[in-house]
């Protein structure tokens, strides 16, 4: 394998286009994680109101049952 670059520094820099390869990168890995990470957090939240509404919806019945015995 050849390197192309004299240094490190030179394949950072690439002569003078660095910022923009390296930045397009950053953005496009940013777009990925988002894209994972987003449906993930969503999932949790419904999870989180579907658990909730489960508990309230227990709770109802169970003091519906309470009240019909007295």
């Amino acid at each position: 394998m050849i390197f192309r670059f004299d240094s490190f520094q030179h394949f950072l820099q690439m002569d003078g286009h660095g910022g923009y390869v390296w930045s397009a990168y950053l953005i496009a890995i940013l777009v990925m994680v988002w894209l994972v990470a987003g449906p993930l957090f969503r999932q949790s939240r419904v999870r989180q109101t579907v658990t909730r509404e489960l508990r309230r919806e227990t709770a109802r019945h169970h003091s519906a049952g309470e009240a019909g015995k007295e």
